[in-house]
């Protein structure tokens, strides 16, 4: 199933969101992601950094000059990993 133009889903390889155009995952993005995932954060976080990592790879085949550094920061570091 392919992602509507308004979905905020990455565009690969330069993990840009298709809908709003900053770095995926956009706070859309990671807001969709908490609602879906609100009863398994370990899941979402091995998801995203299975993602991290899919990203990692493709972003240091773009530039030249490696990945950038905050990619942690970015798919990760915002998932609560604490229980309510």
């Amino acid at each position: 199933m392919s992602a509507g133009p308004q979905e905020h889903v990455a565009s690969r390889p330069t993990w840009r969101c298709q809908a709003c155009g900053i770095a995926w995952p956009c706070s859309p993005a990671k807001l969709r992601l908490l609602a879906e995932y609100r009863e398994n954060m370990p899941g979402l976080m091995v998801y995203l950094v299975i993602l991290r990592e899919e990203a990692t790879e493709q972003l240091a085949g773009l530039g030249g000059g490696g990945p950038p550094a905050d990619l942690h920061r970015r798919f990760t570091d915002w998932v609560p990993v604490r229980s309510r």
